[in-house]
């Protein structure tokens, strides 16, 4: 048995979590339930260095292939291949992604595809529609969703955006199914609000309010930024009650940045209690050596019952330094509480190594997961490849990983 827990980043308004696959994978959103939670933390890390190689470059067109295959730990994980494709023409933007499994034949079948497409109607105005695809009848290519958004930039700098999703009856006629609208405004010159309402269906087969979150942030002296989201569902009385409220300050520091995060939430009694806390810090130097640190506190501790009391139960650790070699690695160490010896704190359950190189014409990254099991030694769980012909820019190069304890 394996001794693995990993917290996957979500992606807000999507109903999945984290899924698999190449470059840009995580950015646009798309998932691929059935590929274990562990993938998500190699993706996380490979996500990070592709957003970086890509900032101020054009990057018109490019085409990604991810090999996803399990290791020694779980040599019977089906095999994945993730192709994604980019192309820009003009104001407008396609993206392909399509998922393939291993079928009992030995080949690959079709799984998912989703195409995205965004248009720059003019200079104020995006519209983004994104399609899903699955196996159907007689595995036909089947329509399982569309979702449609609208973004509108104002004149005083905020902003409109409408986004709709829609699933399709069993006639085939395409019915919405989430609704959710975000405005934004400037209340001040550094104080900024977003309100957002989430509608779903309800019982009269229409959309309702489900709920709605307002968020403000504030911008002060010290490039210190505060934000404070607020998340309020109905009672059932036609009142709006309050759920949870995220707060969240970020200072930079030089080179050095630091993000603290609380989380309270609405508890059996109605009173609202702090459930989490996550301290992020981020260093780097002239060199260009980069370090981050998320320390996770929270009120959940495996393998112990509720005291009340927030308690450090994760750390992730996350190394990069870059250079101009054209080649890099990226390591992440998560330690975490092991439910069998709560008391004994945190031990490193996770390691994750991402190796990234130019590979003419583009770049090739090998994402490999190891983890520890029972018997507290580590094994290889997956190794992920992917090739793109998009080209790199930005390297970083690899650097000692510590013996894990």
């Amino acid at each position: 048995m394996l001794d693995v827990r990993v917290n996957c980043p979500r992606v807000a308004g999507h109903s999945v979590a984290c899924g698999s696959g190449g470059v840009g994978a995580l950015r646009l959103g798309w998932v691929l339930p059935v590929i274990s939670g562990l993938f998500c933390c190699a993706l996380s890390l490979q996500a990070q260095t592709s957003d970086s190689t890509t900032t101020d470059q054009p990057n018109n067109s490019w085409t990604a292939t991810s090999e996803l295959t399990g290791g020694d730990l779980l040599p019977t994980r089906t095999p994945v291949r993730i192709t994604e494709s980019h192309s820009q023409n003009g104001n407008r933007t396609f993206e392909e992604r399509t998922v393939q499994i291993q079928g009992m034949d030995g080949r690959l079948a079709p799984y998912q595809e989703i195409e995205m497409e965004t248009l720059q109607v003019d200079a104020n105005t995006v519209r983004t529609t994104r399609r899903a695809f699955g196996p159907g009848v007689n595995g036909a290519r089947s329509l399982i969703q569309v979702a449609e958004e609208e973004k509108h930039v104002l004149p005083s700098g905020g902003s409109n955006v409408l986004r709709t999703t829609f699933n399709p009856d069993l006639n085939g006629k395409l019915q919405p199914v989430q609704r959710e609208m975000v405005e934004t405004k400037m209340i001040s010159k550094d104080v900024e609000e977003t309100n957002t309402m989430v509608m779903l269906p309800n019982i009269n087969s229409g959309l309702a309010p489900a709920f709605k979150t307002r968020e403000l942030r504030k911008r002060s002296e010290g490039n210190t930024i505060e934000s404070k989201k607020t998340t309020l569902l109905p009672d059932g009385a036609g009142n709006w009650q309050v759920n949870e409220v995220r707060q969240a300050t970020t200072r930079q520091e030089g080179t050095n940045r630091i993000t603290e995060v609380r989380v309270s939430r609405l508890d059996s009694e109605g009173k609202l209690g702090e459930i989490s806390h996550v301290v992020s810090k981020e260093s780097g130097s002239v060199s260009g050596e980069k370090r981050s640190v998320v320390e996770s506190y929270s009120i959940d501790v495996p393998g112990t019952a509720r005291d009340s009391s927030l308690h450090l139960v994760e750390r992730k650790t996350s190394t990069g330094p870059s250079s101009s070699t054209g080649e890099g690695a990226t390591e992440q160490r998560i330690e975490q509480i092991n439910p069998g010896d709560p008391g004994a704190g945190l031990r490193v359950s996770i390691l994750v190594n991402d190796k990234m190189a130019p590979a003419p014409p583009g770049e090739q990254s090998t994402v490999t997961i190891r983890a520890r099991d029972t018997n507290g030694s580590f094994g290889t769980v997956s190794v992920d490849t992917t090739k793109s012909d998009r080209i790199l820019t930005f390297q970083i190069q690899p650097t000692p990983s510590e013996q894990p304890k």
